[in-house]
């Protein structure tokens, strides 16, 4: 078995706010840098939520939200084409008002592709939690 590439990025805000902010879609275009917008969003954050990311390269990747348990656990899986990604958070409390969030990704696709992808997209993934931790922190 093999474990899915992944890193932790601490907030300076607790685990319920940052969770709140993360999880939902309408936010998505803040933080995450591939995203153009987010469309037909499904209601609010909970499992079977779903969504469609719009790329900055222009694909429509179909989402939806696979693991909700505020405010510790998320999950979401995404596809689009022959290619599924999935993406798990973990929340961490650290003191009063900080969070560690601990980040799985992994790329499913056909052959080698989906591993080499899963572990080269890790510093994008950790870039844009990190901008969402930045703007979190702001507030």
């Amino acid at each position: 078995m093999t474990r899915e590439p992944g890193g932790t990025v601490r907030f300076d805000v607790d685990a319920p706010t940052a969770f709140d902010y993360l999880v939902d879609p309408q936010h998505r275009p803040e933080w995450q840098s591939s995203l153009r917008r987010v469309v037909a969003v499904d209601g609010r954050p909970r499992v079977g939520q779903t969504w469609t990311d719009v790329t900055k390269p222009g694909l429509h990747a179909a989402m939806e939200t696979t693991v909700l348990e505020r405010p510790r656990l998320w999950a979401e899986s995404g596809t689009w084409r022959f290619v599924r990604a999935d993406l798990t958070l973990r929340f961490t409390p650290v003191g009063d008002a900080a969070c560690d969030v601990h980040f799985r990704f992994r790329i499913h696709a056909l052959g080698p592709l989906g591993l080499g992808a899963s572990v080269l997209s890790v510093p994008a993934v950790r870039g844009d939690l990190r901008r969402a931790a930045r703007l979190l922190a702001g507030r």
